[in-house]
């Protein structure tokens, strides 16, 4: 069966592009934060705690958002191809070879990936040595360094997280005809580990960093993050209790297209599920790492603060700048992903007698459910870092915050999702709905 995936992964590259671009943009981010470690080998040692503090925190962070996002993209594609996988069955294909099959893609995949990533990932690592060295804390003469720690957590992460991705979907998608649904009890454990994660780093900023200043920062951004996380693992329940309270108005404000989202919502639920995911991490991330600092700049606001609060807070911006754009290409790279993949789903609707309005229709109101199921669960994952950095930096619970911000953040993710669900829908549904069942 590995032959069987190397010509797959020949004669279907275009059935790997948003695995191989979320591979690929997860090891750029690994590799550029573990070269700093590689570069604080042969500094000084001011220099070396830096680097290796950035390092640290912005590389952990992004290892955990990256590792999250190649399992999620990974696990869709492999779901594209149920049929496929079906159709290997019924020609004698046993379990155990399609699960090396889907495993041994995803390993490739990932090894090609990681190594296309080397010179992106040593001209980030190279930007941000300098962008250290512009705000001060790392010294001028120290020199950008690509070595072998930014080449194994690179590759590294990135081929492991692949395969686990790779095993834990072949073993629901390549499980016999008849067999049980797998049940979501590990998911919802996973969900509430990470949450408990979060809440304990909220904890910890409210109480044990409460006075300590800019350095709160450090356990109160992982807060949101693990609770991003947290929740973007209960997707599919956040998704069906908003649909539950939408549904109604939807069914009926749209019409035919309402009925069509809800119905389609509630029978797909697992797979619109994985769409809300990049949305609920971009929401909950950006807005409490914006309004973190918009609490700080606040706090600390006539006051004379160390030099190293100002560095941080440049490198803060653009660390998570890179990290909220990274989120923000996996969230379209997703939403593209699953919305091409049912091609056969809108032409049995065609063939059915709806029209192509009614299905782009329907998917423009599939997106209102998924935005808002995303942005509610953001917002809920974003008070992980606002609530108890407000407490230990300004003294109150609920700062004084303009909502300006968060409204940027909700019309962005707004935005990113109905250009890449609609768009990508319109041009499924173009041409004979039969060619579409043909193909």
């Amino acid at each position: 069966m590995i032959a069987v995936a190397l010509r797959n992964l020949r004669h279907r590259p275009g059935g790997f592009i948003a695995t191989f671009l979320s591979a690929f943009l997860g090891a750029t981010l690994l590799m550029a934060f573990a070269s700093l470690i590689d570069t604080a080998a042969d500094a000084d040692a001011a220099s070396s705690e830096s680097l290796t503090t950035t390092a640290g925190v912005a590389g952990g962070w992004c290892l955990i958002i990256v590792a999250f996002a190649v399992t999620s993209t990974l696990s869709l594609a492999v779901r594209r191809r149920a049929e496929q996988i079906a159709l290997l069955r019924r020609v004698g294909a046993t379990g155990p070879q399609l699960r090396r099959m889907i495993v041994g893609e995803a390993a490739v995949v990932a090894v090609v990936a990681s190594a296309v990533a080397v010179p992106a990932g040593a001209l980030l690592g190279g930007a941000l040595v300098e962008l250290l060295q512009n705000t001060g804390q790392v010294a001028e003469q120290v020199d950008a360094v690509f070595g072998p720690v930014a080449l194994a957590m690179g590759f590294g992460v990135t081929l492991l997280g692949s395969i686990a991705a790779g095993i834990a979907t072949a073993r629901r998608t390549a499980a016999p005809a008849g067999a049980k649904p797998a049940r979501p009890r590990l998911r919802r454990i996973a969900a509430g580990f990470f949450l408990l994660v979060g809440a304990n780093c909220a904890t910890l900023t409210a109480t044990l960093m409460d006075g300590k200043g800019v350095d709160a920062m450090q356990t109160a951004g992982q807060a949101g993050i693990w609770a991003s996380i947290g929740l973007a693992l209960l997707a599919p329940e956040l998704l069906r209790l908003v649909t539950a309270v939408l549904g109604p108005p939807v069914r009926m404000l749209g019409g035919v297209a309402g009925e069509l989202a809800v119905l389609g919502v509630h029978s797909r639920i697992r797979q619109l599920a994985g769409a809300v995911m990049p949305v609920l991490l971009f929401a909950g991330i950006a807005t409490g790492t914006v309004y973190m600092q918009r609490i700080e700049d606040d706090a600390s606001a006539g006051q004379v603060v160390p030099d190293y609060a100002q560095d941080i807070k440049t490198l803060n911006y653009v660390v998570v700048g890179m990290i909220t754009l990274f989120v923000a290409v996996m969230l379209v790279n997703m939403l593209i992903a699953a919305t091409a993949g049912r091609r056969r789903e809108f032409a049995q609707h065609r063939l059915a007698g709806a029209t192509r309005g009614q299905l782009t229709a329907m998917v423009s109101l599939e997106v209102v459910l998924v935005t808002v199921t995303g942005v509610l669960g953001g917002t809920v994952a974003a008070l992980f870092t606002v609530l108890p950095f407000g407490s230990a930096r300004a003294g109150s619970l609920w700062p004084d915050l303009t909502p300006g911000a968060y409204a940027l953040i909700v019309t962005a993710a707004a935005i990113l999702t109905t250009a890449a669900m609609v768009g990508t829908a319109r041009r499924t549904v173009r041409g004979p709905a039969t060619a579409a069942l043909r193909a």
